[in-house]
């Protein structure tokens, strides 16, 4: 498709819109929505707009649409799949200035939002209410709630209380057309017609722009253990996960590190906190929660006994805030942490959690023939497992040409598992190419059906999901 490049009299529109402070085309707003977190790609826009309400959002989208402008909607960068990267130029419409949480409704258990609220600052915001919004990001100190309704977030604690996409109740939404709706209702429960606000979770600003979010909430937990088991083998510490709920228990968090990625992470945030013997190759960081202290004592003592069945170290158990906020600082940290020790990719798998094991060893087996060293942690109690390929020793060439076949053969691998592409990161740029192993040409074909109806001039962050 060919896309109209943006002229002086479009610029003077979108002044005319958002205000002249509010239209940027300087070599530093540029730069900052060129890239995101995913690897080392950099696509500039032609123009930043940073819009103010609802209002302005919808003329910006009603004229960009009637002249072939491609929309590429911004939240604060922080995406590892390129879903963010304004490909094709045209406009990055950054979302920042929508970051008023507008109203907590704590008789009803829940909270409307603008999306650029950061993730925490929500978070801390209602737990003050005694209220609680489980899922955690690791980037939840920099991410966009908006971000992650398109992605469909989840982090550590989905285990136990579920992703993003389970506290969604209504979107309001601005379609490429410009028109403005609300998804759905304000309500628990909803079988009226096509559920509309689940379709827009996690289509990665393909679909339209998220302008106001209602999230359901639940009470907030008062207390939490964590405990931090070595493991001799990395196998091993993938076994133990689903041996944990097979005994009865769902841990507030369960999340796995190899040893390469706590090593690189302590060094990278300069911390000596956590003991690792040389015999060590994994570790599980396991929590648990709730209200009543003496019930999360008994949990904890009896999942210690289940780990202890395998060859595992001393169990550190987080005995004071200033450690557990140590331990998560590193495995929340693990990604910075890999990045800047190489050149690297990050595959974002999910397979059913049994299934781990085999995973684990796959990869392994695929590095060694493929020559690519790998750091593996993640969300292990929900199967999901990051895999950090470091390019390492590799060739440039090799790089280009054999890890993309190497990751092919991955992802078949993962889908023969009952799993698929991804768990949180979404496809965006980066996995578009691989999309036809988890689906069938009917199923894409739907789905691309669905995209053009929702725009059908293809501006709205083209480019993205899908080959063509």
């Amino acid at each position: 498709m060919s896309f109209h490049k943006i002229n002086p009299d479009d610029v003077l529109f979108f002044k005319s819109v958002c205000g002249d402070k509010q239209v940027l085309a300087d070599e530093e707003n540029i730069a900052r929505c060129a890239s995101d977190q995913t690897e080392d790609l950099n696509y500039p826009p032609e123009i930043v707009l940073q819009p103010g309400d609802t209002a302005e959002v919808s003329r910006i989208m009603k004229y960009c649409n009637e002249r072939l402008i491609p929309v590429t909607p911004r939240g604060a960068g922080t995406g590892l799949s390129g879903g963010a990267l304004a490909i094709h130029g045209g406009v990055a419409l950054d979302m920042k200035r929508f970051n008023k949480i507008l109203h907590i409704d704590k008789r009803n258990f829940q909270v409307t939002t603008e999306p650029g609220v950061i993730t925490q600052v929500l978070q801390e915001q209602l737990q003050a209410e005694g209220l609680f919004y489980p899922p955690d990001p690791a980037s939840k100190g920099s991410c966009f709630i908006g971000g992650n309704v398109s992605e469909n977030s989840g982090g550590p604690r989905a285990v136990k209380y579920g992703v993003v996409k389970d506290y969604v109740l209504n979107l309001e939404i601005v379609l490429p057309n410009g028109e403005i709706i609300w998804t759905g209702a304000n309500v628990l429960k909803n079988a009226t017609g096509y559920n509309l606000t689940q379709l827009v979770v996690g289509s990665e600003g393909t679909l339209c722009i998220i302008t106001k979010i209602v999230l359901r909430l639940i009470p907030a937990v008062k207390h939490d253990l964590l405990m931090l088991v070595p493991f001799r083998s990395p196998v091993e510490a993938c076994a133990a996960v689903n041996a944990v709920f097979l005994a009865g228990f769902t841990p507030s968090a369960l999340e796995f590190m190899e040893r390469d990625a706590l090593e690189w992470s302590m060094k990278y945030v300069q911390s000596s906190g956590v003991s690792l013997p040389d015999d060590i190759a994994a570790h599980l960081l396991i929590e648990v929660d709730g209200n009543h202290m003496e019930e999360l004592y008994r949990d904890a003592e009896a999942i210690a006994a289940i780990v202890q069945q395998y060859d595992i170290g001393e169990i550190l158990f987080a005995d004071s805030h200033e450690q557990k906020q140590t331990l998560w600082m590193l495995r929340r940290k693990a990604g910075e942490a890999v990045k800047s020790h190489s050149i690297y990719k990050e595959e974002d798998t999910v397979v059913p959690r049994a299934e781990l094991p085999e995973l684990l060893q796959i990869i392994k087996k695929l590095g060694r023939e493929y020559g690519f060293h790998s750091v593996c942690y993640g969300h292990a109690g929900d199967g999901n497992l990051h895999v950090n390929i470091v390019k390492g020793d590799m060739s440039d060439e090799d790089w280009k040409t054999k890890l993309p076949q190497g990751i092919r053969r991955l992802f078949g691998e993962v889908v023969r598992l009952g799993g698929t592409l991804s768990g949180e990161h979404g496809i965006g740029l980066v996995q578009k190419e691989y999309m036809d192993i988890a689906f069938s040409s009917v199923q894409l074909q739907l789905m691309k059906q669905i995209k053009a109806l929702f725009d059908p001039k293809g501006i709205l962050n083209p480019g993205k999901i899908f080959m063509s």
